[in-house]
This record gives C-alpha cells, structure tokens and sequence, in this order.
C-alpha cells in the first residue's frame, strides 16, 4: 500500500482530475496493465478480446485493482464480484475521447453554433459499446465526477477527464436514457460544491426534485413546419399569450399535460382567429411562482407537464391549426439555486463576480457574464435549440431593459460604468446582437421580440445601421398610456387627449407588438375589464371600443390568456382561467368580438400590410377632445385598400358626425363594437354610408356609445 503513486491515492480520494491517466489500459515496462477502481467489488478480472482473462489484484482496499493483459489485448471488458453477485461490465476508461480537437477549438473561441450537439448527455454508440457521453464546462474545478442511477451516485466511481479549456468528458458504456444524473465537482480552493444539475440537460425530474434525466434530444418528432410568412411585417400576427400551467385546469385542479393541451389550446385560439400562441417561459423552473421566468434548465421543456416528445407533439399541434409558436425566453437573469449555474465550478463562471454587476435587486437572481465567450456561446446556442430542435418560430426576449443598463434599477453609487464611463452595458449589447445575428442567419424565416421598456433607440432595426436587430419591441409606452386612459371616467378623458395621440407620433420608429399581457393582469393591477369605469355595461362598453381601438391601431397585437373574454379577476398561476363566464352573455359577447376582430384584422389588408409603415397610417380627427372622438384611415398596399376607423371614448351617440374619406362612393361598416352581438345596443349605420355631393369625399355617421366603427370602400 505505502508503494502506490500518489495518482493512486488520488483516485480512492476521488480528487484526480485526469483519472484516464491512471485507470484503464496502460503500456508499462512492455507490459499491458490494466487498472480499475471498483468499490465494493471483492474481486476482478480483466476479459481480452479473445476470451482471455486475467485476475486483477487488489492493490488498495478500497477498491483499486491492477493487473497484465495478456496477448496484448486493446479491447477488453471487467468482471467484478459484488457479493454474491458477479458482473461483467465496461470500464469507462478504456473508450476515446468524445470531444474531438476541432470541438475543442470551436468551444475555445465561442463559435460552436451547436453547442447542444455535444454538451450535455448523448446517448452514443462509441467502440461498438452503447452507453451516454457526458460533457461539462466547469474551467475552475479541480475535479468532476457523474453520479447518477448507473453508479449509486457515488462520486469516486466515475470521474471524469478535462480536455481543452476546462470541459469535461466522460462516456459511460450501458447508462441509458432516462438514467438520472449530476455532477460532484471539487472548487478551485478543494471546496466540495452541492450536486449540480446538467446546464444543458434536455430532461429534468419534476420539482422540488431537481435532478437531470438522460434524454435523445436527436431523436425528437420535429413538428411540422409553420405556414410560410407567419412572422411576416406585412402578414398579420396576433398573439395569444399563455401560461400553460393555468390555462385550464382538470377536476381536481391538476395541470393539463402537454398532449392534453395540445388536442385543446391550438383549436381554440385558431377558433379564435389568432395567428400565433407565445408560451410563458418553459424551460425547467423550480418554482411555480416565477411563472418561468427564472430558469434552471434552459434546454429542458419544463417536466411539469409532460416529456420533451410531448412538447413537441404541442409545437406540431399549434402548426397543424395555422399557428406559429413563440416561446418567452430569459437570457437576463437566473436564479442562484444551489443546483443551478450559480457558483458552478466553485467560481462565478456564468455570472459576474461581483454583485454590483452580477446580482439583480430587483429580482434576487444572478446577471449573466455577457462579456466571457463561454457564456455568450451557452446562451445563443440555447436559442438556437429551441429553434432547431422543437421548430418554434420565435423568440420573445424577456426584460431587455435590464440587460441594456448598468445602472438598471440601481441606486446612486452601486453599479459599474462601462469602459466608457458610461450606463450602457456595452457586453450585452454585443451579445443581443449576436444573438439576433445568428437567429436571422440560421433560420430566416423565424423572428425575435425584445420586451423593452425604455426609449433605447432601433431596437427592432437591422444591426448594419446601429440596431440591436430584434423583428419586433414591444410598445410598452402605448400599453401604459392607453390603459391608463381608458380607466379613466370617460367625463375625464377629455384632459388626457393625448395619451392617445401620443403613442401615434413614434408609432413607427420600430415594427412595435402591441401587448396586453400578463403583467398587466397581477399584482394589485386588476384586469382588463377591472380597470373599465362606470356600471355593468358601460365597463363592458369600454371594454369593447378599448381593444377595438387596439385592433384599429399600427402594430402587431398580442392579448394575455382571459382578456379574451373579460376575465374579471386578476390572474392566478395556481388555477384555471375562470372559463364558466362564458355562460353569461356579457363575457360571451367579449368573445365574440374577439373572434371578429381577429377575423376583420386578417381579411383586410388595410389592417395588416403596413402595420409597422408610417405610409399605412393617416390622421382624420385628431381634435375633437370634448367628444372624445378619433379617426384615420388605415392602408394597405393597393391603392383601394383602405379603412376608416372611428372611435368614440364617451358614452354619447353623435348622429351626422362628419368625416373626410379618400373615395366617392359607397363605405361598408365592416364592424361595430355596439353590436347586439357583442353585447351592445345595436347603434349604427345600417351596414353601410353613401359619400355626400362636393369637392372633397365626405361622409355622415352615426357614432354609437363607448364604441368603434369600422368602414372600406366599396370595391
């Protein structure tokens, strides 16, 4: 025992970082020896490729056996007692390396578009053996090891070696798909670190278990493609936004799964005349309330509701109704969970050492490092995998604003300038580009949304001219002015004119996404329909003219999950929407509004083709505050496809109200949130308006109460 090399020592201690130099098939003094640490085994024996075998002795009692090859012999297997039972096994230090010297270089420099092609678990045929590779990046460790269902998760049994600069490989013959896993990694200072998950697992146990799960991410159903043009600046595009926990709920308040969801929710918002369905976050989360948005496992469709097989079979489902899919995805923040990337490898490799810069106030979750390599690569690969893998066809980029900003949410004195001496974070600024760069390039036809709450200038612009190159922003301004403008009493609106006005002078300065979304539904804010003044029909009056006015107005239009109907309370993640006010006509005339603006948004062209062009927009009223009345002209590429949208934010009828129009002749109303059918009163123009005689086209309306009109030429 006094005779082993300190190698030896290093492998029972379970503190050698490179155990491929010890353990395995070994040429010395023209010998072949052979090397295994087995714990628990009494004894072993080496087979050759021939049938041959060689006793293995016991050179440490805590497992270590060594012993010749006879014939030399290159391949060969293990077979160790353990009690009473005997086994013949592989010995993971006999196989090759897994990452080859070109990965290596790629990984080096940041370039490995598909990262997931090789980091994580892949279940691989290496030597004519079945087993898994694993690969982890953890630069400052002084040692790795798996633990996992294939060695009784103990550490010592299978360390793994490092290879380039700090990832660490091992190939693990017989685990297989489903095996559960971690990794055990020794700090820089010899500190034993909390078991951490797999940072690109593409599995995960369900919570609050929080173990990765062995999963063929190659050998995903790819759903069908989306319909071509789906995230087009002159197609429509109205968005569902929706959390899937709370969606609908089974009987006893279960969550539905995947496949459940999948034969529900994308008939029903095609029903509905949406466009698309964007998911609140799914990547794995370990808690509920974050709603997503404070990720563990970027790779990992959340085990919640389901496998990776059945969220794909969700993405197929949404596509085979027409839909496109977009996915909420955080590349801001994570949480600092003790099996999560917080302190991965006993240093701070994913975020900023520092907490002035790595650590969010606001929040209490951790700030990625944007400006190492490793990083950047980790994360423009995750969003190229969901891209590949899964299909989806968009990415929506959470709290934009606070990556942009230095200072975001800071006080005086606790942040860090740039280089410059300035706020902008000028590594994150490089990486949304990158990131945009690289989405556009490998997948054209998909499209990225930045929810961006400052007046950052060309954020949806390309990058060739100074833009941060997302397809879309969301218009938080329009979100905040006009919400808090419709909540007024219609009495009062009279005074904040301009918050309608306003969000039209800068309407396109970027392709904005018009949002109603979940963060305007929580939190004490009330929901759509709580924030409507006066009695029972005026509220749903308001209600009606307010997201007709959106449907009326430049921009693409997404609608969080229950202000389809005029959800009445505010949103709870832990239940079902409350889908029995369908019953009641008044929520079910919600409904249908909805369905028909959907429907008039994609049939006319007017509404759609220049949504995000300052040519597809024209004023008609803009003046007449004491009525609170606007209108203009929506238009499309032809030169007869017009709309004339009017608006009326009081609860007055205006009879022969005057409005100019670009055409003689006969105006069809297409839409009229009054309607009967709606839950209105049923004023209105009878269908249709004939131009007055004179030099300019005119025509008279009738303007129902807290209601919109919509009107086109006749063809």
């Amino acid at each position: 025992m006094s005779e082993l090399p300190a190698e030896a020592y290093a492998i029972v201690e379970g503190r050698h970082s490179d155990p491929f130099h010890y353990l395995g098939l070994h040429t010395e003094g023209g010998q072949t020896v052979v090397r295994a640490f087995l714990p628990d085994a009494s004894n072993v024996e080496a087979i050759g490729e021939h049938g041959e075998t060689a006793s293995l002795a016991r050179i440490h009692e805590a497992g270590l056996f060594a012993g010749a090859l006879p014939n030399g012999s290159k391949r060969y297997q293990l077979r160790a007692r353990f009690g009473d039972n005997v086994v013949e096994l592989e010995d993971p230090y006999r196989f090759p390396p897994v990452l080859s010297d070109f990965d290596l270089y790629l990984l080096g420099e940041g370039t490995h578009q598909r990262l997931y092609d090789k980091l994580g678990a892949h279940p691989m045929t290496l030597d004519g053996v079945e087993g898994v590779a694993f690969v982890v990046l953890a630069p400052n460790a002084k040692r790795v090891s798996l633990v996992g269902d294939f060695n009784f998760w103990n550490p010592r049994r299978h360390p793994m070696r490092v290879r380039g600069v700090g990832y660490w490989e091992l190939f693990v013959p017989r685990a297989t798909v489903g095996d559960r896993y971690k990794f055990d990694i020794i700090g820089p200072n010899g500190q034993h670190l909390p078991l951490k998950s797999d940072p690109l697992a593409f599995a995960t146990e369900l919570r609050p278990s929080t173990a990765s799960v062995v999963f063929d991410e190659a050998k995903l159903p790819h759903p069908q493609p989306a319909r071509e043009r789906v995230n087009a600046l002159n197609s429509p595009m109205s968005i569902y936004e929706v959390h899937l926990g709370s969606w609908r709920r089974k009987g006893n308040n279960e969550w539905l799964t995947y496949r459940e969801l999948a034969e529900q929710l994308p008939r029903y918002a095609a029903d509905l005349g949406f466009t698309h369905l964007e998911f609140l976050p799914v990547n794995e989360h370990p808690f509920d309330g974050s709603w997503g948005y404070q990720p563990t496992g970027l790779f990992a469709p959340t085990s919640r509701f389901g496998s990776p097989q059945d969220f794909a079979a969700l993405v197929d489902a949404c596509h085979r109704e027409g839909l496109g899919v977009i996915l909420d995805w955080v590349p801001g923040h994570f949480p600092d969970d003790p099996h999560g990337l917080a302190n991965f490898d006993g240093t701070a490799l994913y975020e900023h050492a520092n907490p002035l810069q790595g650590r969010h106030l606001d929040w209490g979750t951790l700030i990625y490092n944007y400006g190492r390599t490793e990083v950047v690569n980790f994360l423009v690969s995750n969003a190229l995998f969901w891209l590949d893998r899964y299909g989806v066809d968009g990415l929506r980029v959470d709290a934009v604003a606070s990556m942009l900003y230095l200072d975001y949410s800071r006080p005086s004195g606790g942040w860090i300038p740039n280089k410059h001496g300035g706020r902008e974070n000028l590594e994150a600024i490089d990486f949304l580009r990158r990131f945009n760069a690289e989405v556009f390039a490998h997948f054209p036809h998909a499209t990225t949304a930045a929810e961006e709450s400052t007046a950052w200038p060309q954020v949806s612009r390309p990058i060739e001219f100074g833009g941060l190159g997302f397809g879309y922003k969301w218009n938080m301004g329009w979100m905040h002015d006009t919400l808090d403008y419709v909540s007024k009493d219609p009495i009062h609106r009279k005074y904040h004119h301009g918050s309608i006005l306003f969000g039209l002078h800068y309407a396109f300065s970027e392709n904005f996404i018009l949002p109603l979304s979940h963060d305007e539904v929580v939190h004490g804010k009330r929901s759509i329909l709580g924030r409507m003044p006066g009695d029972s029909w005026q509220r749903f009056a308001n209600l009606r003219v307010y997201y007709s006015f959106m449907f009326g107005h430049p921009g693409k239009k997404l609608m969080f999950m229950g202000c389809e109907f005029g959800q009445e309370r505010e949103w709870n993640h832990d239940s079902s929407l409350d889908w029995h006010l369908l019953e009641q006509p008044q929520y079910a005339g919600i409904h249908n509004l909805i369905r028909d603006l959907n429907g008039l948004y994609r049939t006319q062209p007017a509404l759609h083709e220049l949504d995000c062009d300052r040519g597809g927009f024209e004023w008609v009223v803009t003046d007449d505050a004491n009525r609170n009345v606007f209108a203009w002209i929506r238009k499309g590429e032809h030169a007869r496809a017009r709309c004339l949208v009017v608006l009326n934010f009081s609860p007055n009828v205006y009879y022969n109200y005057r409005l100019r129009v670009p055409f003689s002749g006969k105006w069809r109303e297409v839409f009229n949130s009054d309607s009967a059918h709606y839950g209105g009163s049923n004023v209105g123009n009878i269908g249709e308006v004939q131009t007055l005689e004179g030099l300019v086209p005119e025509i008279e309306l009738t303007i129902p109460p807290l209601a919109a009109i919509f009107l086109v030429p006749e063809a």
